[in-house]
């Protein structure tokens, strides 16, 4: 999931972003961060997120919202 979602990340918002990181992780561990702000966390939120949700999420941030 986490390869296929940074290709649609830069597919989608190429000329905003800069630098995309993928970190391993231990335990099921999944969160997106962007300009050090967290936008989904799955420990947090105690739940895998929802298709589309990560793009959507980026995309508010990088407009504004």
């Amino acid at each position: 999931m986490a390869v296929s979602l940074t290709a649609n990340l830069i597919q989608m918002y190429e000329p905003e972003i800069q630098t995309i990181s993928l970190t391993p992780s231990m335990g099921g561990r999944f969160e997106v961060t962007v300009d050090d702000q967290l936008l989904f966390s799955k420990m947090k939120e105690q739940r895998k997120a929802y298709p589309d949700e990560i793009e959507k999420l980026v995309g508010n941030f990088l407009k504004g919202g």
